[in-house]
């Protein structure tokens, strides 16, 4: 009698879960060139909960209530690099996609490359301190025992 329960859950879950995504569509069907700056401003801002995707992107409430109020701003007028700034004052430079270079930020830039550099370096050096190497530093190979035995 109970095997069908996690079902119906699953179904009232799915039903519940359908009326949050209209709150979305309804904002968008209200001006369309609006909501194209609101996508194009948040695909520029990263969602502080996911942190791996926008808040275009994201459906977390915090995303959810950046796009509202990102929305809120341009309908106040604001301009887009007003509505940055306002974003980065108040949640610093991890909010941007493309944080600014500057001191605090050089490890975001820079790190990559001095990594890679130093990968490549340490590989470089390991493979040529392996090559001075004589036959009498490796094993032999598995092979080479085989084929001095007798068939």
């Amino acid at each position: 009698m109970f095997e069908r329960w996690p079902g119906v859950a699953l179904l009232v879950a799915a039903c519940l879960a359908g009326p949050a995504r209209a709150v979305d569509a309804a904002s968008v069907a209200g001006d369309v060139a609006v909501e194209v700056r609101v996508k194009q401003i948040a695909s520029q801002l990263r969602c502080l909960v996911c942190q791996n995707e926008s808040i275009a992107e994201s459906s977390a409430d915090l995303a959810q209530d950046l796009r509202a109020q990102v929305r809120r701003m341009l309908a106040e007028g604001r301009s887009e690099e007003d509505i940055v700034q306002y974003m980065t004052e108040r949640y610093g430079d991890f909010v941007l996609y493309r944080p600014p270079l500057k001191a605090s930020t050089l490890v975001l830039w820079c790190g990559p490359f001095v990594l890679l550099f130093g990968g490549g370096w340490c590989l470089y050096a390991m493979l040529k301190r392996r090559a001075g190497l004589g036959d009498e530093h490796f094993e032999p190979d598995p092979a080479d025992d085989d084929r001095g035995a007798a068939p």
